[in-house]
């Protein structure tokens, strides 16, 4: 069975198209689009007009793209800036206007549980123990602890992400040391009531968390994440973009995606290995479970 989730996130939409296997999940095809919707948004949260054509324009060629590689279902979802946008209806009848298929806006807690069943199910090898799920975006982050069998037990979502940080805090390119600080005392006050359960494994997903895989390797502590800020903030985003083969809107927002892995680190008491399935793997997987 080949299952296909559309992600509609701050900053980027997204396309997994996968099939299982015995380990897990089988990608098919992986797009992604800077759609950027925390640019488009009114003082209270609106998602403007146009922004909204365009979603439905990119999620229309995203399903089907996922339906010429043989998907048979094709979930969309939507994630914190549509969460919070008042005219959330008008962009779920756009999209299914244009596509026949509804838009599922996940709660914190449903975004929360997904993203920990798409990264403990696609963790080799099989987690034991408790396990600690941080779901980094643009606008929220997520944290998940539980266990594979009996799922997750605690969760919370704290109000700050990638783009959120970086849009509010940082005009410069590269970014001054006292914008860097700004960031760093701005994710250190959004975390500093969360008290999560320890873990024996602790994860991180999301585009910033597997960016971060390349750039400091498969574990990230303080230190590599100290360092790898230091080598995104060394000169201008196009600069830093080429010499690493990334994108420069990435490079924009990783400082901010290191701030918010540097606190989860703190207050797990410990580092973060990153996983390869998150929320979109979550998604698919729970379907085929459905179907099955």
């Amino acid at each position: 069975m080949v299952c296909a989730c559309i992600d509609i996130g701050t900053n980027t939409t997204r396309l997994l198209v996968a099939e299982p296997t015995p380990g897990g999940l089988r990608e098919l095809l992986a797009l992604r689009v800077f759609t950027r919707v925390r640019r488009a948004l009114g003082p209270d949260g609106t998602i403007a007009a146009a922004k909204l054509g365009e979603l439905a324009d990119v999620v229309a060629a995203q399903a089907r793209a996922a339906r010429e590689v043989g998907a048979s279902r094709i979930d969309v979802v939507a994630t914190a800036i549509v969460r919070a946008a008042p005219n959330r209806g008008e962009l779920a009848a756009e999209l299914e206007r244009r596509t026949g298929l509804p838009l599922r806006v996940l709660p914190a807690a449903e975004e929360a549980r997904l993203a920990f069943v798409g990264a403990t199910r696609t963790w080799a090898p099989r987690p034991a123990g408790r396990v600690a799920v941080v779901d980094l975006g643009g606008g929220s982050t997520e944290l998940a602890v539980g266990t594979l069998d009996g799922g997750v037990t605690w969760s919370t979502s704290v109000p700050v992400g990638s783009a959120g940080l970086v849009d509010e805090h940082v005009r410069g390119d590269p970014p001054s040391a006292a914008e860097l600080a700004a960031l760093r005392t701005a994710a250190a006050t959004a975390f500093a009531s969360v008290r999560p359960p320890p873990a024996d494994l602790a994860l991180a997903v999301g585009g910033s968390a597997t960016t971060m895989h390349r750039l400091c390797g498969a574990v990230l502590d303080e230190a590599a994440l100290d360092a790898a800020l230091g080598a995104v903030t060394a000169g201008p985003c196009e600069e830093v973009a080429r010499r690493h083969a990334l994108d420069a809107e990435r490079v924009r927002l990783l400082p901010g995606g290191l701030v918010v892995l540097e606190q989860a680190t703190r207050i797990l008491g410990a580092p973060l290995a990153v996983s390869r399935g998150g929320l979109r793997e979550g998604i698919i997987l729970s379907a085929i479970d459905q179907e099955r």
